[in-house]
């Protein structure tokens, strides 16, 4: 084995293991660190792919931006603790999502050969960070400022939500 693969399978078993960890974790704050370690092994799995502008995004978008915001929310909603009891019925909502989701990744891994014709030269080329912040300001501005408004409307919904229950609670 190379050590490229035996580093491939370490990540890859760090990726898996964090997702459990995140998945099965009682405590909130447990989870957003477990999710933290799982967007860094992404952002060393792009660095193997020769990619290191998206392994740095992925780093100080989702591993910083992101993750304080969702420790920002889970403090001020004081949701630190998940409930002990699971009820099937809001289970299964989720078990058919994720069947949804294997069944798509086993159609595009059936599919891999239709990716493989693709032109790598262009790929490589579009991956340039000027190139990016060009098509991201001209092309899908719309898409990225919807983005934003909509995690704006997310924090600002999170804490009219508290502040609604700690003025029921007072009354």
């Amino acid at each position: 084995m190379t050590g490229e693969l035996i580093l491939f399978l370490i990540l890859a078993l760090t990726a898996i293991a964090s997702a459990a960890g995140m998945l099965l974790s009682r405590h909130a704050v447990y989870a957003a660190l477990y999710l933290v370690l799982n967007f860094a092994t992404v952002a060393v799995f792009y660095l193997i792919l020769g990619s290191p502008f998206i392994a740095l995004a992925q780093v100080s978008v989702y591993g910083g931006a992101i993750m304080v915001l969702f420790l920002f929310v889970i403090m001020l909603l004081g949701a630190e603790q998940i409930p002990a009891e699971i009820k099937w019925k809001n289970i299964l909502p989720a078990v058919i999502l994720g069947l949804a989701l294997v069944g798509q990744t086993l159609y595009l891994v059936f599919q891999k050969i239709a990716f493989s014709n693709l032109p790598l030269e262009n790929s490589v080329a579009e991956a340039n960070p000027t190139h990016l912040a060009k098509s991201l300001f001209s092309t899908y501005l719309l898409p990225f400022e919807i983005t934003s408004i909509l995690l704006l409307v997310a924090m600002v919904g999170a804490i009219v939500l508290t502040k609604q229950e700690k003025k029921g609670g007072r009354g």
